[in-house]
Formats: structure tokens, C-alpha cells, sequence
């Protein structure tokens, strides 16, 4: 038997995983679509993967502030609304003959900010929903959830391109964000919105609060800056992955899906081990050694080879990280959550989010230069060896809360 958490944590949880499956189906709709039906330049095509990232960031640092002072479940259907439209917009743009570069622009920008409020609202609930001892198996739900989707969504996405086209693609993803709004909106019971002084409104130093808060905790700063660094260096090498094994390789385009769809399944496995580790092994000593581990398998990618041999390789050492991901990533945001108080979460993590997709974005352009200057092989071997150094970063020492006591043997076993 599983741990039950919940009527209104099985909405939030559907909710999640419906509008994540959407996301993943479409995934590469956007390029396909500027490529395909505008004809879009490459540098058009990396401009709008890498602007609507690095705006919609910008602008997500506001969006902290004004979700902590609201009720959370109103601010998730708002935002899931808000992205429905925006995403429908492009096929009905289309049916019009009214679709235009700017207009793919402007909804990357617009999905983009209501993914970072709807994840920072979803967080905040989530702190509020379950006790401190659930946390790390609702987290490892969500995270094996977006490993399957991550994992199953290109390959029925290209499938589905292939039959039906991007344009329709993306009104499936359109879709499941109405049906996620639909979900948050079954939940019942209470909400939580940190209080305000109506006579202050806004200030200026309220967008900083995230900042201050993570800056002032030992571990939380530590965390941030390692995470950030990790996620920054891996993803500032996918665009080269695809280059490279693309382009200069000639990997057939299903190959290179297998790729990238079998390893996913490696997060599933290690988010469904990770309250089972920390259980038999502690908090502290799984977060270390897996954390020191996914920053030492990048570096395997340095010996990606044409043929056979170099995808093999891609799915081994993929699969290795992506596993020690699975793991690693629902312990470090248990923690995250419960270092942080209720009327700080939302703030915290949109300033965690957003601050995390500025580095993607400024390192995607820093280390496509390096590939421009060297080769893509050498900037991936680059990445690689800096990452090395990152779990230096990593918390020396961790201690759980005396009122959030970790899972019990029992309630693990049956989670």
C-alpha cells in the first residue's frame, strides 16, 4: 500500500502531472513551428528557446512578492488559465494566417512567467497541505512524475507532430493546462496567503526578500548556488549534445530520441529509492554521495563517439546521471521547503526558479561561443570538468527540524 496523502494532494499531484505531460508531448513544437511554418533562421530559432527563457525569469522575480500575499489555489488556476490561453492563441493565430515570430515570442515569454508563479504557488500549498514528514514522498511523486513524462512525452510528441503536425501538438498542451486548472480547482479545504499592510502595497525591497532569505541560511545558500551551477552547466551543454550528435555524428533522429527517452526513466527509479535511502541511510549522507556522483558523470560525454559505441555511451552515462538526479532532486527540495517558512515559500522559490533559468540562459550563449571558438565536443568535456567541482558547494552538515521527523521504516516500505 502506498502512503496516503490525501484527497487534495491527489488533485495538486493530477493537476501536476497532466499539464507536465502536456509540456513534454510538445516539446520542440515552438522550434518546429518558427522552422517549419515561419521559416525561421537558426539564430532566430536559439534566440527564442534563450529570450523567452531569460525574460520570462526577469519578470518572474515580481511575481514572488504578490504570490505570497495571495491565496495559492486561485493563483494556480489563474496562472493555468493564463498559459491556456497564451498557448491556444498559436493555433487559432494559425488558422487565421495571422502567426508571426513575435507572436511565438511573446507566448515562450507569457508561459514561461506563469509556469514560474503556478510552481511557486503549487510549492507554498504544498508546505501548507502535508506535514514535514510526507513532504519527501510527495516530492519523490512529483519528481518520478516528471522523469515518466520526460521520458514517454517526445516520443508520443514526435509521433503525434509527425501525424497531426506542431500546430495541433501544441493545442494538446493548450489542453492540459485547462484540465490542470480543472484539478486545482477540485481541491478542498483551506489556503494560505501571507499577510500585508494594504497602506505599503509593493515596495522595492519586497523583490529582494527571496534573496535575503536564502543569502542568511547556511544550508539554503549552499544549496542554491550548487543547484543553479548544476542545472546551468548541464543544460548549457544540451544545444551541443544536439549538434553534435546530429550534426556532426549523423545520428538518425529516432536514435537520438532513444537517446534522451531511456535515461528519463533513470529518474523514475531513483525518485521511487530516495525516501527508501534516506530512510536505511540519512538525509545528509544521501545527499552527499549522490550529489557528488551527478556531477561526476557529465564528464563520460567527453568520450561520445559516432555509431553504436557513442549512443550507447549517451544512454549510460544519461542514465546514470539522470538516476542520481531522481534521487538527489526530491531530498534537496524537502529540505528547501522546510527550511523555508509559509510565508516566505512562494517568494523563495520563485526567486530560486527564476535566478536558476537567468544562469541556464547566460550559459547557453557563453558556452555556445566556446563551441564556436573550439567545437562542440570540447565545451561538453569543459562543462564536464567544472561540474566536478560543485558538490564542494553541497552542505557540510544538515539537521532535520525536531517537529518534522523523518518517515518511518514502516510508512516508506508502503510509500
Amino acid at each position: 500500500m502506498r502512503v496516503r496523502l490525501g484527497r487534495s494532494f491527489d488533485w495538486l499531484w493530477s493537476a501536476y502531472a497532466v499539464s507536465t505531460y502536456g509540456t513534454w508531448l510538445a516539446f520542440g513544437a515552438f522550434p518546429l513551428i518558427a522552422v517549419q511554418v515561419l521559416h525561421a533562421s537558426a539564430l532566430a530559432v536559439s534566440v527564442l528557446e534563450a529570450a523567452g527563457l531569460a525574460v520570462a525569469a526577469v519578470v518572474a522575480f515580481s511575481l514572488g512578492p504578490w504570490v505570497e500575499h495571495r491565496a495559492k489555489r486561485p493563483v494556480m488556476i489563474a496562472m493555468d488559465l493564463i498559459r491556456f490561453i497564451a498557448v491556444a492563441s498559436i493555433p487559432i493565430a494559425y488558422i487565421l494566417g495571422l502567426l508571426s515570430y513575435g507572436q511565438l515570442l511573446v507566448v515562450s515569454v507569457i508561459s514561461g512567467t506563469a509556469s514560474i508563479a503556478f510552481s511557486a504557488a503549487s510549492g507554498a500549498y504544498l508546505k501548507y497541505l502535508l506535514r514535514g514528514d510526507h513532504l519527501l514522498v510527495a516530492n519523490g511523486r512529483f519528481e518520478g512524475t516528471s522523469w515518466v513524462a520526460t521520458a514517454a512525452g517526445p516520443p508520443l510528441g514526435g509521433a503525434l507532430i509527425g501525424l497531426l503536425g506542431p500546430v495541433i501538438t501544441v493545442m494538446a498542451d493548450a489542453l492540459s493546462y485547462l484540465l490542470s486548472a480543472l484539478g486545482v480547482l477540485r481541491i478542498r479545504g483551506g489556503d494560505i496567503a501571507a499577510p500585508r499592510d494594504r497602506a505599503t502595497g509593493l515596495r522595492g525591497a519586497d523583490l529582494l526578500c527571496g534573496w535575503r532569505f536564502i543569502l542568511r541560511d547556511h544550508v539554503l545558500r549552499r544549496l542554491f548556488l550548487n543547484s543553479i551551477l548544476v542545472g546551468g552547466l548541464i543544460m548549457a551543454t544540451a544545444p551541443l549534445l544536439s549538434v553534435l550528435l546530429l550534426g556532426q555524428y549523423h545520428f538518425p533522429a529516432w536514435q537520438y530520441g532513444l537517446a534522451f527517452g531511456i535515461p528519463a526513466l533513470g529518474g523514475f527509479v531513483g525518485a521511487r529509492l530516495s525516501a527508501h535511502l534516506v530512510t536505511r541511510y540519512g538525509r545528509y549522507r544521501i545527499m552527499a554521495v549522490f550529489g557528488w556522483l551527478r556531477s561526476l558523470f557529465p564528464l563520460g560525454l567527453a568520450f561520445v563517439r559516432p555509431g553504436i559505441p557513442g549512443l550507447l555511451t549517451v544512454i549510460i552515462v544519461e542514465g546514470l546521471l539522470i538516476t542520481c538526479m531522481g534521487v538527489f532532486n526530491p531530498i534537496y527540495a524537502t529540505e528547501r521547503l522546510q527550511r523555508t517558512p509559509v510565508d516566505r515559500t512562494a517568494q523563495v522559490l520563485s526567486t530560486w526558479s527564476a535566478t536558476s533559468k537567468l544562469m541556464q540562459a547566460a550559459l547557453m550563449v557563453i558556452w555556445g561561443v566556446l563551441a564556436t571558438l573550439t567545437s562542440p565536443l570540447a565545451a561538453i568535456t569543459m562543462s564536464g570538468v567544472l561540474l566536478l567541482a560543485t558538490p564542494l558547494l553541497l552542505p557540510k552538515r544538515i539537521h532535520l527540524s525536531a517537529s518534522e521527523p523523518a518517515l518511518s521504516a514502516e510508512e516508506v516500505r508502503a510509500g
